[in-house]
């Protein structure tokens, strides 16, 4: 009785195990090939070419015709209308925002303009909160989800942040006027766009001039930079006292200080920000 040929190679059952593990199923072609060969016969300078496959070779997947590669492709569908913020809408933002000659016509003005995106996904318009006659103006970047809700700026956990932070140089929101340079909530809380920024400018410029505040106060780096019309960063801009200059020509001193919401992630920063306020407390004393 003649032995089978799987009996005659030793180690050929385990390397058959092993091809079957790592996936192999089938041979591409019915004789080896010595690729080494082919790299060592190859010129200098030039790629090796690889043996070609015997006419019966089977295809493998990679060559398999695909039906849906062979369909051709859907037209592509058209473009979905969006409003994209344009300098038109930037002008019409400076016109409704110079027109309005107190802060309650600003407020109709901004309640009408549909020239931004973030007023569709927003579901109120974040004016202003405080006493608008009072000497300090407070102004940071967006709305978040709690100020959507409630039509009122820091009213989360970064508004009672602010809340103590002013009652430690002895204000509160009877004694200080707080917007934001934006209005309407971002989508997520996401970052504004500089398109969307600059079409809310005339309106946080315009309410800055009509409050006419003896010192303003930026919370965190976008309103610094927007106001201050500076690229360098709040922790380099924080506690130097600088000028916000208005359209009217009017200077108003401003100190740029951190973010609530950067302070409830970073608390070990809490005594610089305590540091600027102390210095707008010395400030107001100043001009008063």
């Amino acid at each position: 009785m003649t032995s089978s040929p799987i009996h005659e190679q030793p180690g050929l059952r385990e390397l058959l195990a092993f091809y079957s593990e790592a996936g192999v199923y089938e041979a591409l072609v019915e004789e080896p090939v010595d690729r080494f060969s082919e790299i060592a016969q190859a010129a200098p300078g030039q790629e090796p070419r690889m043996s070609a496959a015997p006419e019966n070779r089977r295809p493998a997947a990679a060559d398999r015709p695909r039906a849906a590669a062979q369909r051709p492709a859907p037209p592509p569908a058209p473009a979905a209308s969006a409003a994209v913020p344009d300098e038109a809408q930037v002008a019409l933002a400076r016109e409704l925002a110079a027109r309005a000659s107190t802060l309650d016509e600003l407020r109709e003005q901004m309640a009408a303009f549909d020239g931004c995106n973030l007023k569709f996904t927003a579901k109120n318009l974040v004016f202003a909160d405080g006493n608008p006659n009072s000497a300090v103006m407070l102004v940071g970047e967006a709305p978040g989800r709690d100020e959507d809700i409630e039509g009122l700026p820091f009213v989360g956990r970064s508004g009672r942040l602010l809340d103590r932070m002013l009652a430690a140089i002895g204000l509160d929101r009877n004694s200080a006027y707080i917007a934001n340079v934006i209005p309407w909530r971002p989508p997520g809380n996401r970052t504004p766009t500089p398109h969307e920024t600059e079409i809310c400018r005339p309106f946080i410029e315009r309410q800055i001039e009509l409050v006419n505040p003896k010192v303003l106060v930026t919370l965190g780096g976008p309103s610094a930079k927007l106001l201050l019309n500076t690229t360098e960063g709040i922790l380099r801009l924080r506690g130097n006292w600088r000028t916000h200059q208005t359209r009217s020509g009017t200077s108003i001193p401003t100190m740029p200080t951190l973010h609530p919401a950067y302070l409830l992630r970073n608390p070990a920063h809490k005594k610089l920000a305590w540091r600027d306020f102390l210095e707008v407390k010395a400030k107001l004393k100043e001009l008063s």
